[in-house]
């Protein structure tokens, strides 16, 4: 192949230009996602190179990073409860910057292949759509984050409130993987609650949720918001679950007052429309 097409293969330029209709022969959007794939995993690849040169440096890097609420915890123990944190097997030295750099190059290159996935959806969607999709890709990315950074504020707490059930006169062993894999689970379950209320908003957009149906079942909400973070949150503490259910309820109150608004501005639409229908009648 030459270097033209290879240029053209990583910028995913079709061979043959897009109809006046906007459509483009299958085969050319086949050639668009395989360019889009390639560009991507070049990217993880370089992210997962980066991510190595960062792995104990500076300050212990992304291994201080993770160990950082396990090493909170053991303070807020103190005394009290022996803990120690471990790699087990040969191979595990080995394996744990791996597994961590792969994860941290995953979540580091984010936005370039979702980016990626958006570029090659987007021309299929009509341009109402395209601007209703570019909002909740710009608030869905930082609520998730601020998601994550809540769950990782409340991860020693429960940390120390689980190991804090070992037995006195025992030593509690924590092997990294087990503990690696609790952490991305707690943090995952907050980035994904908080983006719950922007689901309903889109549900509200669709047609498929009122705000008044909202207002109407918000006694039950509140308390499924509560049974939902006393169950998804793995430590047995109240702070864990107040620290997950109270931001989903303002997120829940700042969504029923959006869908509200949406709800209104729909009615003030529907009711212009049908004044210019009846001025148009004929008598």
């Amino acid at each position: 192949m030459s270097i033209a097409g290879i240029v053209d293969l990583l910028r995913g330029r079709p061979r043959q230009p897009i109809g006046p209709d906007g459509r483009m022969a299958l085969s050319d959007h086949l050639r668009e996602l395989r360019a889009r794939l390639i560009r991507s995993v070049l990217f993880l690849i370089l992210a997962f190179a980066v991510a190595l040169f960062f792995y104990q440096r500076p300050h212990d890097g992304l291994l201080g990073l993770v160990m950082g609420p396990y090493n909170d915890a053991r303070d807020q123990l103190g005394q009290s409860t022996q803990t120690t944190a471990y790699v087990a097997g040969a191979t595990g030295p080995l394996m744990l910057p791996l597994k961590l750099c792969g994860i941290a190059a995953l979540v580091a290159s984010s936005p370039y292949w979702l980016s990626q996935i958006w570029g090659f959806i987007v021309p299929g969607l009509h341009p109402n759509e395209k601007k209703w999709s570019r909002i909740f890709a710009a608030i869905a990315g930082p609520l998730f984050i601020l998601g994550v950074l809540t769950g990782y504020y409340v991860l020693p707490k429960g940390l120390a409130v689980l190991i804090g059930f070992t037995p006195a006169g025992l030593e509690n062993l924590v092997e990294f993987n087990d503990y690696f894999s609790f952490m991305t689970r707690m943090l995952l379950v907050f980035g994904v609650a908080f983006e719950i209320p922007l689901f309903v908003i889109m549900l509200n957009l669709a047609g498929v949720v009122s705000g008044k149906a909202l207002a109407r079942y918000r006694p039950w909400i509140i308390l499924g918001t509560f049974v939902f973070a006393a169950v998804a949150t793995p430590s047995t503490d109240p702070f864990s679950m107040l620290m997950l259910a109270l931001p989903m309820l303002v997120l829940f109150l700042v969504a029923e007052a959006i869908a509200r608004s949406v709800d209104r501005a729909r009615g003030r639409k529907r009711q212009s429309a049908q004044w210019d229908d009846d001025e148009v009648s004929p008598l």
